[in-house]
């Protein structure tokens, strides 16, 4: 695991899942995982707590980029879980926000899954998320770096 790639430096939990992003904006953040035994619950399928955590990364990402790199802190999480992603499968994330306001934002979060024999376009919604979050807190001294970090490698993705 390289502690200076992008997704350990915008995301250390999710890159420990495997997590990748493939887009960073104000409209926009996505990526992929491939379902393995760390994210899978007993049964060999997604847990849903790390559907949860996609969704609070993935939209806590956007509204920080949306509100101008300020501190963004999530509020609210929503979930409905409509099927089950299982041991191999690979699951596609998409976040888009819904409001954007001054302190608050709402951003709806989606999960789809396909098998690595399918086609992309044969993908099934796993499940939907609402993130309602906090914006503009202050930032602590000691990670008064953390936007420019951020710019850096949004840069260069």
């Amino acid at each position: 695991m390289d502690p200076k790639s992008p997704e350990f430096i915008i995301d250390p939990p999710l890159k420990i899942l495997g997590f990748v992003f493939e887009e960073l904006s104000a409209t926009r953040v996505a990526g992929h995982l491939t379902v393995t035994e760390k994210c899978c619950q007993p049964f060999k399928v997604l847990h849903g707590g790390v559907s949860a955590l996609i969704a609070e990364g993935l939209a806590s990402l956007g509204a920080g980029i949306a509100s101008g790199y300020k501190r963004v802190a999530g509020i609210h999480l929503s979930i409905h879980h409509l099927r089950p992603a299982a041991l191999g499968d690979i699951v596609f994330a998409e976040s888009f926000p819904v409001s954007v306001g001054k302190n608050i934002q709402v951003w709806e979060v989606r999960l789809w899954k396909t098998k690595k024999t399918e086609k992309p376009e044969n993908k099934k919604m796993v499940s939907t998320s609402r993130v309602t979050l906090f914006c503009g807190l202050p930032i602590p001294d000691h990670v008064k770096d953390a936007p420019d970090e951020l710019k850096k490698v949004i840069s260069k993705l």
